[in-house]
């Protein structure tokens, strides 16, 4: 799986609103194992799609 990029405090993609995700297609799957690869890499407890630039309701913990 692919890690992705954590995005901080100033970046404005934070405070955007999210879509909010209907079906959980193939796709979908993918962004959730990278995040979920993300955050355990970073040793995080959670993480939520906006936090790796993907406006989508999707939160992994």
């Amino acid at each position: 799986m692919a890690l992705r990029n954590i995005r901080v405090n100033e970046d404005p993609i934070l405070r955007k609103t999210s879509k909010v995700v209907k079906n959980i297609d193939e796709r979908t799957q993918i962004l959730i194992d990278d995040m979920l690869d993300t955050m355990y890499k970073a040793n995080g407890v959670g993480l939520a799609a906006p936090q790796v630039g993907i406006l989508k309701r999707i939160v992994v913990i």
